[in-house]
């Protein structure tokens, strides 16, 4: 008879107040998952109790400044409407971007929706009033200020008026991506709610926040770039660092020299042509991301370059006597035909990515390699008058080969633009500083973050972005693909190392040189299929890392993160799962 009188008891709740035995209560920054009564009146569903009781309303990064988020009142999503300074600059910009916006909180919402219709007579509209201070720039640049504050006002007339003020475009479209988690749906009341009263300061600690993607081990397809940018754009990421080319294959499609590509691409279907590119760069530059290319040398090219005469080790065997993986390929700097190829591939990466930056690659040269072509060491003790030791290679040849086509890069360029260069023996000699001086080199680290070097460059007033192996390697703890055992970089870097990987520590009294960082994926055993869950979510932690720089550890982002995660997987993007459902709907109960 008890048990009875408790089902009816719950089915009368479930009539009156909703659908769920559940609701949740706040207690202490997290959500406790609590049975339905007949004294529960106002029970919050997950989704109103996540934006109301979390640290940071569950924002995703979280912000840096001042939040406050309250007042959940019930909207029509087809009520947000915008305005702004009309025909400017950037007026496209803005009006592609909340396109992007609302549907957007569409998929955030439709996931999740009941049929049945809301009985609310007195149902809110919205209203995003957008203050732009710069109405000309319309890329993102070094110096671009990305910040952003928030404020509304509820009118009489059920009107949500958002006042988004920014100093430019790129702050303003992460006021949207803030404003897109905070419209959530009330699955007890089948209701969409948005805070009627929101103030918010935000803005990045670190500029530069990116993802490299390697795209020439094995081929990705443009379709899952662009589900890449999608999520780096909801995680305000704001750079693509596109690793185009490498020994095993040259996708790109050169203006100047198409037999790169038609030699070097595996069939013809897998390249990335001019419209290709330009329609990467736009769909990037309207969420908010530069895409910065990379052009590796003197080693890591091979296939496409081999019918040209200025490459040598080719494919030579065995080939871990003349490269780190198969198959070997690096330039011969004697053959002064190089550079004039270089000077021209150069101009069409310009020519269509118009990077203010650009990344000439530069590691993992095998002296062994250039030591066994006979006529580039004929070519350096005739006419140079060196010597064949270790240190001639790399104190002599490879800075000769590095100012030679430093040059024509500048020529290209039509000016003297920043060049970035991964760190390799060359950057950790002694007289680095006269090779590539620090005003015009930026330095990627991808050395461990212990490693005692991070230190002596920063001590030569190097620039840094960060993308130490140790943390931010995505492609590290799966099997070996030259032997059996794991790969080279194992183990498998999770989201918590990830999170923890912060720059302060790293970098200690320099951190003002670190511009920022890069998880890294190299893709030798991923591609197309697996790209979303080698990246995902984990790239999003580091997200958070750069952009708040938050003096807590993973265990103050949990609950959060498994938010941000769902509304990865509702943009599309099949993020992997980092724990069961049941942890994110029992919140603080999965911890040890």
């Amino acid at each position: 008879m008890l048990i009875k009188t408790l089902i009816l008891l719950n089915f009368y709740v479930l009539f009156t107040i909703g659908t769920s035995l559940w609701h949740y209560e706040c207690l202490e920054s997290y959500c406790e998952k609590t049975l339905t009564t007949s004294n529960t009146s106002n029970g919050l569903s997950l989704s109103e109790c996540n934006i109301l009781c979390h640290n940071g309303a569950a924002i995703w990064p979280k912000p840096t400044g001042n939040v406050t988020v309250s007042d959940l009142v019930e909207i029509d999503l087809k009520s947000f409407t915008f305005t702004t300074t009309p025909q400017t600059a950037i007026t496209s910009l803005v009006t592609e971007a909340f396109d992007i916006f609302t549907k957007q909180i569409k998929k955030f919402v439709s996931c999740k929706v009941f049929l049945g219709k809301s009985n609310a007579i007195d149902v809110a509209s919205v209203q995003v009033v957008f203050n732009i201070l710069d109405q000309k720039l319309d890329l993102m640049t070094f110096g671009t200020d990305e910040s952003y504050r928030i404020e509304t006002q509820l009118t009489n007339n059920s009107v949500v008026y958002v006042n988004v003020t920014a100093p430019s475009f790129f702050g303003a479209r992460h006021a949207l991506e803030t404003l897109s988690q905070l419209v959530v749906y009330d699955d007890i009341r089948q209701r969409t709610l948005f805070p009627s009263n929101i103030f918010i300061v935000d803005g990045p600690i670190y500029s530069w926040r990116g993802i490299s993607l390697d795209t020439s081990r094995n081929y990705v397809t443009p379709k899952a770039i662009k589900r890449t940018l999608r999520a780096m754009a909801a995680s305000k990421l704001n750079t693509l660092h596109w690793h185009l080319t490498d020994t095993a294959s040259f996708p790109y499609v050169s203006k100047s020299h198409p037999e790169l590509s038609e030699y070097g691409a595996y069939s013809p279907s897998k390249v990335y042509n001019n419209d290709t590119v330009k329609t990467l760069i736009e769909y990037a530059r309207v969420r908010g991301i530069r895409v910065v290319p990379e052009l590796d040398s003197p080693a890591h090219v091979g296939e496409g370059w081999q019918t040209t005469g200025v490459v040598t080790c080719f494919n030579w065997k065995p080939w871990d006597d003349y490269c780190v993986e198969p198959p070997c390929g690096q330039f011969d700097p004697s053959q002064d035909k190089l550079y004039d190829i270089l000077e021209d591939v150069y101009g069409d990466f310009l020519s269509q990515f118009d990077p203010e930056v650009f990344h000439m690659g530069g590691d993992e040269v095998n002296v062994n390699c250039w030591n066994s072509t006979s006529n580039l060491t004929k070519w350096m003790v005739e006419e140079k008058g060196w010597n064949l030791t270790k240190e001639d290679f790399l104190d002599k040849l490879w800075p000769y080969f590095q100012d030679e086509a430093s040059k024509r890069l500048y020529k290209a360029a039509g000016k003297e633009i920043p060049i970035i260069l991964w760190t390799s023996e060359l950057t950790f000699l002694d007289n680095v500083q006269e090779i590539l001086p620090p005003s015009k080199y930026l330095l990627q680290v991808w050395e461990r973050s212990d490693d005692l070097r991070i230190q002596t460059l920063l001590e030569k007033n190097y620039s840094l972005i960060l993308s130490n192996y140790d943390a931010l390697y995505l492609d590290c703890g799966f099997g070996g693909w030259v032997d059996d055992g794991q790969n080279w970089c194992s183990p498998y870097k999770t989201w918590q190392t990830i999170y923890d990987n912060k720059p302060e520590v790293i970098a200690g009294n320099r951190t003002s040189q670190i511009l920022g960082g890069e998880t890294a994926l190299w893709t030798e055993e991923s591609g197309t299929n697996s790209l979303d869950s080698r990246l995902w979510p984990r790239a999003a932690a580091f997200a958070e890392t750069l952009w708040t720089s938050p003096s807590t550890n993973w265990e103050q982002a949990q609950e959060r993160f498994l938010i941000h995660r769902e509304r990865l997987v509702a943009l599309g993007i099949d993020a992997d799962e980092i724990q069961p459902e049941w942890c994110r709907r029992n919140q603080h109960n999965c911890r040890l």
